[in-house]
């Protein structure tokens, strides 16, 4: 990356990202996926019997919810 002076720039590591400010945007996703995962974890836990279908779709929300959060965190503003 190079900025407008031709100075070069260092890349952003993983710790600088989860370091830097979240876009509010991804801050309301990231909570999304939270608020999904604690749902999915609450269905998959649950102590009565529950059709294999709705396990199944609680599975696939967790994993899904954990990506986006996880996606949502590591998203920085462009200096751009």
């Amino acid at each position: 990356m190079k900025t407008n002076q031709n100075q070069e720039v260092r890349p952003l590591t993983l710790l600088d990202r989860l370091q830097a400010p979240t876009p509010s945007f991804f801050k309301k996703l990231r909570n999304a996926g939270l608020i999904l995962a604690a749902i999915a974890g609450g269905i998959l836990t649950a102590p009565i019997s529950l059709p294999t279908v709705v396990i199944t779709a609680a599975g696939y929300i967790m994993v899904a919810s954990g990506v986006l959060s996880a996606v949502s965190q590591v998203t920085v503003e462009s200096e751009a």
